[in-house]
């Protein structure tokens, strides 16, 4: 069925070009139009033709189902998970029944105003414990050191140590999301998505489908909408000191309905998908009196130094009821061409040499956004 259609496309361009006729034998006048055939023709040669059927819907929801990642079952294990002290944290260290050894606070002065800072070797001081190793250690650690120091001079001390300034480990949420800032790594784990909550969640203009994540040298590419819509939670990281998250725009997150509707633009892909009945509906739908029900057209340009195929074009019947059912089950993608044409299906090349321009039109589009 294919190899026919792109036959009769093919043949169809050949004898609509430049005026030209074909009969048996002979061959295009004009080295312009001879050119111009053979350059569709080559054109019409890259292009997959098929038409959207149960099948079809079939074949494109298995394929989906296989790109799946499993869907992990368990979060991060943070049970382990212990806050390790840094340059600039803040200490408050008190001693039970020995108030001289706890510096009270002062009206208007705060716990982390009055409290013992690591320094910038990494130590603390204390009454009696003087130049106590602090940064990279964990609270326990320290109170342990300060217990084993005052035991010279005061019986079982009872000591407790708390950290009421987290100063020296920070993570970045940057881009489209409603409060982009610098938040701190604390004693209470924090994960990608507990940061992205922190900033507000994502805004109008957030790609919800994926944002970046940035350790050292080594950026990630996180599929947010695997964690959101499938509750794949191994897309979810432990933050460290310095990580980057950063949400990008969603400006190439469209697909673009041209031809005869009646309100032709773009139609934004939404978090859950788009289907194709979807975007014909948000552009008015076909104009009753002049489009063709068979000839709706889906055009998805496809890469073509790696396959050979320039664009996949899907073809919708929609003269018959069950075809509403196939265009709501045929999902979009970002970038793809919504065309509807006017002419009978027999002229179908004015309409493939109206889009396969388009599609270098979209990727430079696409490139500029990228850039």
């Amino acid at each position: 069925m294919a190899l026919r259609c792109k036959t009769l496309l093919a043949t169809l361009t050949l004898i609509s070009l430049g005026g030209c006729n074909l009969v048996p034998g002979s061959h295009f006048t004009g080295i312009e139009s001879t050119e111009k055939a053979e350059q569709l023709q080559s054109e019409l040669e890259q292009v997959n033709i098929q038409m959207i059927d149960s099948r079809l819907i079939a074949l494109n929801n298995a394929k989906r189902d296989a790109l799946k990642p499993a869907v992990a079952t368990q979060g991060i294990d943070v049970s382990n998970y212990e806050y390790r002290l840094g340059i600039g944290d803040v200490l408050t260290i008190g001693v039970w029944d020995h108030p001289e050894l706890t510096i009270p606070a002062a009206v208007q002065r705060t716990a982390e105003f009055d409290g013992f800072r690591v320094q910038a070797d990494g130590t603390i001081s204390y009454a009696y414990a003087p130049n106590i190793p602090a940064a990279g250690r964990t609270v326990t650690e320290v109170r342990a050191d300060l217990v084993k120091r005052l035991s010279r001079v005061i019986e079982d001390p009872q000591i407790d140590v708390k950290v009421v300034g987290f100063r020296s480990q920070k993570a970045y949420v940057t881009g489209e999301v409603n409060r982009p800032g610098v938040y701190a790594i604390t004693e209470t784990p924090l994960t990608l998505v507990d940061a992205l909550n922190q900033a507000g969640g994502l805004n109008d203009k957030a790609n919800w489908r994926t944002v970046t994540f940035t350790r050292g040298d080594k950026i990630e590419t996180i599929r947010l909408d695997e964690f959101y819509a499938n509750g794949d939670i191994s897309q979810n990281r432990l933050l460290k000191h310095g990580d980057v998250v950063h949400v990008a725009r969603d400006d190439n997150q469209n697909v673009f309905v041209l031809g005869d509707v009646k309100k032709a633009g773009t139609v934004k892909v939404e978090r859950y998908g788009l289907s194709l009945a979807q975007a014909l509906s948000e552009t008015g739908g076909l104009n009753e009196n002049t489009a063709n029900a068979s000839g709706v057209f889906v055009l998805r340009k496809r890469d073509i130094e790696k396959d050979g195929v320039l664009a996949d074009v899907y073809q919708l019947d929609a003269n018959n009821i069950t075809a509403l059912v196939l265009a709501d089950k045929f999902q979009l993608e970002p970038s793809d061409i919504v065309y509807v044409t006017t002419a009978p299906i027999a002229r179908w090349n004015r309409v493939i040499s109206l889009l396969l321009p388009s599609i270098a039109t979209v990727e430079r589009l696409d490139d500029l956004n990228t850039n």
